[in-house]
């Protein structure tokens, strides 16, 4: 399970250390695509792949399911760590979630989340306001 989180930056290369406490659960690779939110999501392998197996369920008749897949899929890709406990991320990811130098890496039950520092605060503030309510709603999941 993945809980906490991390600040950490990301270089001119597209390059971001993950947290130590994470990277034990994602080698020897992961992968990561974009998330909802505006963030980015990173899962272990094994997480990839139930989620490949639900999403590969989806009716290809319907729409929305065939954009949503194209948009999930066309953007993932698989990371490795190098020496220094960094991955490498694409353009287009970090063009998604507006990622240019502070991060935040936040631990998120069976997947990880990567977001630009500004997006996390504004997201954390707006939950915080809101967290009874939303703390309320989730006695429909019986939690």
């Amino acid at each position: 399970m993945f809980m906490g989180e991390f600040q950490h930056t990301i270089d001119s290369k597209g390059r971001l250390i993950v947290p130590a406490k994470f990277r034990k659960q994602l080698v020897p690779n992961f992968v990561v695509t974009r998330g909802m939110d505006g963030c980015l999501f990173g899962y272990p392998m094994d997480q990839w792949k139930i989620l490949e197996e639900k999403i590969q369920k989806l009716p290809v008749t319907k729409h929305s399911a065939r954009t949503f897949t194209r948009f999930f899929y066309s953007a993932a890709t698989e990371c490795e760590f190098d020496k220094q406990g960094r991955i490498n991320l694409p353009a287009s990811l970090r063009k998604h979630a507006a990622l240019e130098k502070q991060c935040v890496v936040v631990g998120v039950s069976n997947r990880i989340e990567i977001w630009s520092a500004e997006r996390w605060e504004a997201f954390s503030t707006e939950a915080e306001e809101n967290f009874d309510d939303i703390a309320e709603d989730m006695i429909d999941f019986d939690l």
